[in-house]
């Protein structure tokens, strides 16, 4: 019995008539079977079907940007351009994430097995010092949050011209005509774009370029309405015809310039000029057989993942039972001892010595695995090397017909990052500076304590937690392509997708669809999602000696791609969110 009538067999049968018996079926004839069942309450099904396609596939967290990648694919593009268009896509139709006026990350492989990783991370100001957010009585303020202050140097553009002129084929200006098409002539307003708008009405109205653009009349844009956006649709076109340097040293970089001296921010002539984008080596880890590819430092979310896998391949979690308290249990374990060496340990590698052969060695992850006691949770300030004082990204997952695959994470951190929009250029700009370790010991805007590593200094990559990731299986085939947004709960949810995928063989849909479950260290507490636990999981936890809490809002937005065997893609976009999975 597959896995799929072990989650139900009859749900599944009339799922297929309802599609006509049209789509193909996502197959793993390696997989060990798996009994899943997801919570009563639990508010997504778990016989949801992927979509599915021969040619390409984008998964995005919005349909107009997901097609726009498909648009690049069938005009002869690569998986690469394909990504490029749909980040520039993005920043029109997803502002609170999707951006020129931050950065990101990529992580790829392609048809011929080379394997990359681009850090197009932002940088601190030259002008920026250690203690800038910290007040006269030894205080955090919130200068790191909102504001010109809190934006570090834009690495997208440079980015997404560094990955072109490496992998492009197609002409550069092509790749950014869906994207100046969407800000030019407008998109009609969901209730997704309203709703986010709405969300951060508050900060959008402290700074009047920011509310003219997106709260007419004082309102956010009505649902159906045409959002248009001259100004970034001039800023675009001004990309496709002169390439990152317009941004860098143009008009652009003479508009963001004159934006951070008007609001007392830092970014300067100088920043804008010297910034790039740094090609690195992806961290590796081998998990069960299957090679798992991700992002090093200036991420942390590869080398954590990778800490997590390694000390998890030690425990049998199929015998344990998917979110069972004993897998859940292991796993937090494992969790808290990786992300304690992340906030002692990395910062950006141009700065700071991070010891990252010792970090993602099995041998390290077996010491760490010798002191999880299988009966009872560990208390986290065993493991803390930080002195205590007391979301938001996108992710675009791309496969082609060539079978290149991408995984791309780019973020303002917070939505609409630091809430100021550069006058005369209509985009936003990032409040990236907070990723930084403002003062030891006190968490950051996703309750992070983090160490010296991670200290300000100029020209300095914040760390992040993005983990842009694909997976091979033992026969060397890309498999999986996946990532996802939610700030410190980015690393926790891959590694859910990827023990979701090679553990228990749940179907790349199922995969998303099933609940999350998150421990940082610090705060010592496992949050799971709202009904995303059976009380008798949370009740057994706690007899452990774990703090359980259930969250009110979610865990992540994944955008995942499996490749079958066949070469068949099957794409899985999330439904806490709006994602999109678009195929041909």
């Amino acid at each position: 019995m597959t896995i799929h009538d072990r989650i139900s067999r009859t749900a599944l049968l009339l799922l297929l008539v309802v599609a006509g018996c049209s789509s193909p079926t996502q197959t793993r004839p390696s997989v060990t079977e798996a009994d899943v069942q997801f919570p009563a309450a639990w508010r997504y099904d778990a016989r949801t079907r992927p979509v599915s396609a021969d040619s390409g596939m984008v998964v995005s967290t919005d349909s107009l940007a997901s097609a726009a990648g498909v648009e690049i694919l069938r005009a002869g593009g690569n998986a690469v351009e394909a990504a490029i268009a749909t980040s520039f896509a993005l920043a029109v139709v997803n502002p609170e994430a999707g951006n020129v006026g931050g950065g990101g990350f990529m992580v790829a492989r392609l048809a011929d097995g080379t394997e990359f990783a681009l850090d197009y991370r932002e940088q601190a100001p030259g002008g920026a010092t250690s203690d800038m957010y910290v007040d006269e009585q030894g205080r955090v303020t919130d200068r790191g949050v909102e504001g010109h202050l809190a934006s570090g140097v834009p690495g997208t553009v440079a980015g997404l011209e560094a990955a072109y002129l490496r992998y492009g084929e197609l002409p550069w200006a092509r790749l950014l005509e869906p994207a100046i098409r969407l800000a030019r002539d407008g998109f009609h307003v969901a209730e997704r774009h309203h709703n986010s708008i709405r969300d951060k009405r508050e900060l959008l109205s402290k700074f009047p370029t920011s509310a003219g653009k997106f709260l007419p009349r004082g309102e956010p844009p009505p649902i159906g309405s045409s959002f248009k956006q001259p100004y970034l649709a001039r800023t675009l076109q001004a990309i496709a015809d002169g390439g990152a340097a317009a941004f860098y040293e143009g008009w652009i970089a003479d508009s963001l310039a004159a934006e951070m001296r008007r609001g007392g921010g830092l970014i300067n002539r100088r920043d804008l000029a010297a910034y790039e984008a740094v090609w690195r080596e992806p961290v590796r880890a081998e998990y069960r057989g299957y090679e798992v590819v991700s992002m090093p430092p200036a991420s942390s979310g590869g080398t954590t993942l990778t800490q997590i896998l390694n000390i998890m391949e030690g425990f049998d979690l199929q015998t344990a039972g998917w979110h069972s308290a004993e897998a859940i249990h292991l796993a937090v374990e494992a969790m808290r001892r990786a992300y304690a060496d992340r906030n002692y340990y990395l910062g950006d590698t141009d700065f700071v010595d991070v010891p990252l052969a010792m970090l993602t060695s099995e041998s390290y992850a077996d010491s760490l695995r010798r002191s999880i006691d299988r009966d009872r949770a560990s208390v986290s300030e065993e493991f803390n090397r930080v002195s205590v004082e007391s979301e938001n990204t996108t992710h675009v997952s791309v496969v082609d017909v060539r079978g290149n695959a991408v995984a791309v994470t780019t973020t303002l951190n917070s939505g609409f990052g630091s809430g100021v929009v550069v006058r005369g250029a209509g985009f936003l700009l990032n409040n990236e500076m907070d990723d930084f370790t403002s003062l030891v010991g006190v968490p950051n805007l996703y309750g992070l304590v983090q160490g010296e590593a991670n200290a300000i200094a100029p020209g300095k990559r914040m760390l992040s937690a993005m983990t842009p990731t694909i997976v091979i299986n033992p026969q060397g085939r890309t498999e999986l392509v996946t990532g996802t947004p939610g700030g410190a709960t980015i690393i926790t949810t891959v590694f859910q997708i990827v023990t979701n995928h090679i553990d228990f063989g749940l179907p790349v849909q199922t995969s998303v669809n099933a609940p999350r479950f998150h421990h940082q260290h610090l705060p010592d507490v496992i949050r799971f999602e709202k009904d995303g636990l059976p009380a008798s999981v949370v009740a057994e936890l706690r007899s452990l000696g774990h703090e359980v809490s259930e969250r009110t809002g979610i865990s992540g937005n994944v955008e995942s791609i499996y490749i079958a065997p066949d070469g068949t893609m099957f794409g899985a976009a999330d439904p806490r969110r709006y994602s999109k999975a678009i195929g041909y």
